[in-house]
């Protein structure tokens, strides 16, 4: 949707503008259309802006890799030793998909940190129960196997178990309570709004690559604030931070995106997303020498899941390059 209005916004927009043109004196419907369009698209990131200009090589190769002709691609990466930030479309909102299991599995960290649970109490998986989509506005679903939080957690992150993740969203109170504990850690331009059964259920309602959704989104950025603040351990103890970030470290799907192009010795804690046309992969990326960059790649749209899996490789590949190939002065300078 780069350089234009998804289909949504535009009749979203129309409709709102011409409430605005009916309602109101003419001598203030500029005005008021201006305040009408500026506060829709702060709500759904669908601003029209100029042309970004890249400065350096390492931020111009990004772009050509991430630029995207059929669909919308959004990435956002930080240099944890030195605070050096790159990202397109990094500002715009697009699905987490399962991406936002990373959170969820803190807002629970945090609760053991309490004392609130512990990793040895045991919940039941959450099995949906067949519904039509739309049929409800939550998907039911039924008790299945009791499993320690340990167990659960290990299932949501390493294998994407998405019963395992709504067992685990019930306990800390859902979406609501999942966003709660986002704000806290002071993120904004992330929310969760359903729980993964009905995210499931009521997918390919819309089409990514062309609208935007505000549900279950976030910008590219966001997430990488939400991965560094748990990477440097700025909510978490530091045995939940470490289990967190081991358990990651062990993800056996996406195998195909962030790790599929790094080198030998490089080492990867992450998280993917899939829903319908988009795919993505968020997580840590820990180099030979000691460095660590957060990295967020969200991909909609490019004909299919394998050219979406490869444009995340290739993006991940840009950014390790791009950090490694920057000098020292440079980084320095960034951090400042």
């Amino acid at each position: 949707m780069t350089g234009a209005r998804s289909g949504l916004a535009k009749r979203v927009f129309g409709l709102l503008g011409a409430a605005a043109m009916f309602c109101l004196p003419a001598a203030a419907h500029a005005e008021e259309v201006d305040q009408v369009r500026s506060s829709f698209d702060a709500m759904f990131g669908t601003e029209v802006r100029a042309p970004r200009s890249y400065s350096t090589p390492f931020e111009q190769r990004l772009a050509a890799i991430a630029n995207a002709s059929q669909g919308r691609i959004g990435v956002a990466a930080v240099d944890l030793s030195s605070g050096r930030a790159v990202d397109v479309l990094g500002s715009q909102r697009f699905p987490m998909a399962s991406t936002s299991k990373v959170a969820i599995a803190a807002a629970f960290l945090e609760g053991v940190d309490k004392g609130r649970w512990s990793l040895t109490s045991e919940f039941p998986l959450l099995v949906p129960v067949q519904s039509a989509p739309f049929s409800t506005a939550v998907a039911p679903v039924r008790e299945g196997a009791y499993l320690s939080a340990r167990q659960l957690i290990d299932l949501m992150l390493t294998r994407s178990n998405n019963q395992a993740t709504d067992a685990l969203l019930r306990v800390v109170g859902g979406p609501r309570a999942v966003n709660d504990w986002v704000r806290r850690a002071g993120i904004a331009e992330w929310n969760i709004d359903r729980d993964i059964a009905t995210l499931v259920r009521d997918d390919g309602a819309l089409d990514p690559a062309s609208v935007i959704d505000a549900r279950d989104s976030a910008t590219p950025k966001a997430m990488v604030d939400l991965l560094s603040g748990i990477y440097q351990g700025r909510w978490l103890s530091a045995s939940s931070r470490s289990f967190l970030m081991d358990t990651m470290g062990r993800c056996i799907t996406g195998k195909r995106r962030i790790p599929a192009e790094l080198p030998d010795g490089v080492m990867v804690a992450h998280k993917t997303g899939s829903l319908s046309n988009t795919s993505s992969d968020v997580g840590i990326i820990q180099t030979a020498d000691g460095r660590a960059y957060a990295v967020a790649i969200y991909v909609t749209g490019q004909g299919s899941r394998p050219a979406r899996e490869a444009r995340i490789a290739s993006i991940a590949r840009a950014i390790y390059d791009g950090y490694q190939s920057e000098s020292p002065s440079y980084r320095r300078t960034a951090s400042r």
